[in-house]
């Protein structure tokens, strides 16, 4: 059959890591006869989590896509990792995606990241069921779960099932909007009446179905409010517009392990979720047109549009684009423009994908997923489109990092293995970085969390064959001073022939700026073309500080006296004699260390802000003031870097994992004098 805009779905599963959305994957494969057998994640045998990585952590780590064919709709899955640290993953599926299918468990309780994942939704936009997963389990609490649900996002939630128990699991269910009962069976779901007992809980569920679809349609409302009821077909439409505008959120359940209720799940997807081609929230800049922004269509027939949401770098086959096409249709052989790099890319073959198999295809439709491989000049979030309709997509967002390590090779000599092979990761990962941070020297990966980092190790290593070694990062201390006083440095040596000579009265007190160099010499006690030299001295004796070794600033020098020799006398002799001076002197102008000061800018639960100010203050930290966003506490506190090296983490166990925050250099502060001496201590044994 032809695949247009009408028949495809593009679903998202999320939720966080080990709810099970690889393993509903799976089922939802199964059941399409995409696959043979559902694999298991214990077993690293699924269509999903294909990299060694992720099989031998058990865990997604990568976006990935499947499809699969239900009632002549094409399904695809993108199946995006639930931990924290790849947030950005989520950010490239979700672009490509139409509509998101939230797994959690039945446990009673919205889960850990599954707050996050559903405000993010709803920020974008984005149409989303909920799969309360797990409820072939002892005590699995579908009610509960619920009506956590319906606490968190209260007037949003339509749960369209009713779970039949029995011994604690779950053994069918009723569809309330279709009035139908279905219990599991080997070969599918089998019909069967509604149980007499759970009559008055379908009724029940009816009445509350109808008020939320009339929430969603003026004409639905009128109606509701005169006669108090609507009928089956109304009630159908006003959810899915509802959907469609992501004010209803439908709710059904079963157990992806045992595949109960995924034919059931399957079947509302294709029925409530929007087409591909109904989705108009993606904005395109039009470059023919200055300045003129508008939602693209998803029309076969229109010039083609697509936008790279991927991109996956194989050793041996080079590089793969994952692309989501928007407009047009893409075949095999074409050329197309990409504005962002202003250059023609010529297609190749054109895939679809499951998992790591890529199936030959020869062309992508409208609002269809697929990849081509071996694009020279494109990246993650380019555009690519007709060069004659020239558009582009705004970029996806990926987060800064927010932990930072220093990284350097296990092995002496492989350093710069190690390093061109983090700058590969970093076509395909935006949310780590790899630079070198010239206070200390030293190269430093910066990512969002431990997992993250541990995992970009191991890529390294699997790929490029080269061990990764991490350790905390130095702090870049300073020192200054915070009394004046005046030093005198006299160079003198006498080896045959000429000497060397150099002689200088230098008086130091601190400034606001970097360095300041003056001179006040009179009676040309020192001659002019000797300042420079002793300029020179100073500014090199100022990267080693009296008290640690750190780099001096704030400092302020004027040279007011000295003498010199008509022979022995060079450039030389001054800079060693204004070095002599400067250790003398520093040392008796009340030196002081300093450390760098970041501004924290977190945001989190209103439910967490007491804990969180708390923690900063342990954290020698400065709250500077709150703000209100939504239902989100907004705090501004000034801290001390050496207190947050690793706050990603504890931000996150502190507010189970739904604070976020995001830093920014200040300034520098004196050390507290109680911490001097440990710091100093650490410096010399280094």
């Amino acid at each position: 059959m032809s695949i247009n805009g009408e028949n495809i779905r593009n679903i998202a599963i999320v939720g966080h890591s080990g709810e099970g959305k690889t393993t509903l994957c799976e089922a939802m494969l199964f059941n399409g006869g995409a696959i043979d057998r559902m694999g298991k994640v214990t077993d690293g045998t699924t269509v999903s989590d294909y990299d060694d990585l992720e099989k031998a952590k058990k865990m997604s780590i990568y976006t990935s896509c499947s499809h699969l064919m239900w009632k002549d709709v094409k399904v695809n899955l993108l199946d995006l990792p639930g931990y924290y640290d790849f947030e950005g993953e989520r950010n490239e599926g979700l672009r490509a995606a139409g509509g998101a299918l939230l797994v959690i468990g039945a446990n009673g309780v919205i889960p850990i990241g599954a707050e996050s994942v559903v405000d993010y939704c709803l920020k974008l936009g984005k149409p989303l069921i909920i799969f309360i997963n797990g409820m072939d389990k002892d005590n699995a609490d579908y009610l509960g779960t619920v009506q956590a649900l319906k606490v968190k996002y209260a007037g949003k939630l339509a749960p369209i099932q009713i779970p039949i128990m029995e011994n604690g699991k779950m053994q069918g269910c009723i569809n309330a909007l279709q009035e139908r009962a279905y219990l599991f069976k080997e070969g599918g779901p089998q019909e069967i009446p509604i149980p007499e007992n759970m009559m008055d809980q379908v009724e029940e569920m009816k009445a509350q179905l109808m008020e939320t679809a009339a929430e969603n349609d003026e004409i639905l409302l009128d109606k509701y409010f005169e006669t108090g009821e609507l009928t089956r077909e109304e009630t159908i439409r006003g959810i899915r517009i509802g959907i469609a505008s992501v004010n209803t959120i439908p709710v059904m359940a079963g157990s992806a392990l045992t595949n109960r209720g995924v034919i059931n799940l399957l079947n509302e997807i294709v029925t409530y979720m929007p087409q591909a081609r109904e989705r108009l929230n993606t904005m395109v800049e039009d470059l023919n047109e200055k300045g003129k922004v508008y939602s693209i269509r998803t029309d076969e027939d229109a010039p083609f549009a697509a936008q790279v949401f991927k991109t996956v770098i194989d050793p041996f086959s080079g590089k793969l684009s994952y692309i989501k096409s928007f407009r047009g249709v893409l075949k095999s052989g074409t050329t197309v423009w990409n504005p962002n790099t202003e250059c023609e890319e010529r297609i190749g073959q054109v895939y679809v994908l499951r998992g790591k198999k890529m199936e030959p295809v020869d062309q992508l439709a409208a609002g269809d997923i697929g990849a081509v491989n071996k694009l020279s000049n494109t990246n993650t979030g380019d555009t690519l489109c007709d060069i004659n309709a020239k558009v582009k997509f705004s970029p996806i967002y990926f987060p800064k990092p927010t932990l930072f390590m220093s990284v350097s090779a296990e092995k002496k000599g492989e350093e710069d293995k190690v390093f061109a092979g983090l700058a590969k990761l970093r076509e395909e990962d935006y949310t780590f970085s790899i630079e070198k941070n010239a206070e200390t020297s030293e190269m430093v990966i910066g990512g969002q969390g431990d997992i993250q980092i541990e995992m970009l190790a191991k890529k390294v290593k699997a790929r490029y064959g080269v061990d990764m070694k991490l350790s905390d990062p130095k702090i870049a201390y300073r020192e200054t001073i915070r009394g004046t006083a005046e030093a005198e440095g006299k160079h003198k040596k006498q080896s045959g022939g000429h000497g060397q000579y150099g002689h200088c009265k230098i008086r130091f007190s601190p400034c606001e700026e970097e360095f300041i160099f003056e001179e006040e010499v009179v009676g040309g006690a020192v001659p002019k073309n000797y300042f420079p030299a002793v300029e020179k001295g100073l500014r090199e004796a100022m990267e080693h500080g009296p008290l640690a070794g750190y780099p001096v600033t704030g400092l302020k020098a004027v040279l007011y006296d000295g003498s010199y020799h008509d022979v022995d006398s060079n450039e030389l002799s001054f800079k060693m004699a204004a070095s002599l001076a400067y250790k003398d002197g520093l040392k008796n102008a009340k030196p002081v260390l300093l450390e760098p000061i970041y501004r924290l800018k977190i945001a989190v639960p209103g439910d967490y802000l007491g804990d969180v100010m708390g923690d900063i203050n342990k954290r020698r930290g400065r709250i500077m003031g709150t703000d209100t966003e939504g239902d989100r506490s907004i705090i501004t506190a000034e801290v001390p870097l050496a207190e947050i090296k690793t706050y990603t983490m504890e931000l996150r166990s502190l507010t189970r994992g739904s604070g976020k925050f995001v830093s920014e250099f200040l300034g520098y502060e004196d050390v507290p004098p109680m911490l001097v001496d440990k710091i100093v201590a650490e410096a010399q044994k280094e």
